[in-house]
């Protein structure tokens, strides 16, 4: 049973929760089926709000969208 992290179209809740195959989740505020289901970031460094990441690498290339990325593609 994999652990999800979803966020809720109806009433913006942030929550995770196991699914199992074939279930379709539903938010424990408002039981709303329309969900936003975010990719897991296993593995992925914490970072500071404001500090380039280490795996950012080359500040010439696009914004890769992980927290903190400064990159700017210019």
């Amino acid at each position: 049973m994999p652990l999800h992290h979803y966020t809720c179209q109806d009433c913006d809740n942030d929550f995770e929760t196991l699914v199992n195959r074939g279930e379709e989740p539903e938010c424990p505020r408002c039981e709303s089926k329309k969900l936003e289901k975010h990719l897991p970031l296993i593995g992925m460094p914490q970072i500071k709000a404001g500090a380039a990441s280490s795996s950012c690498g080359d500040l010439s290339l696009p914004p890769c969208g992980a927290p903190g990325c400064r990159r700017t593609g210019r």
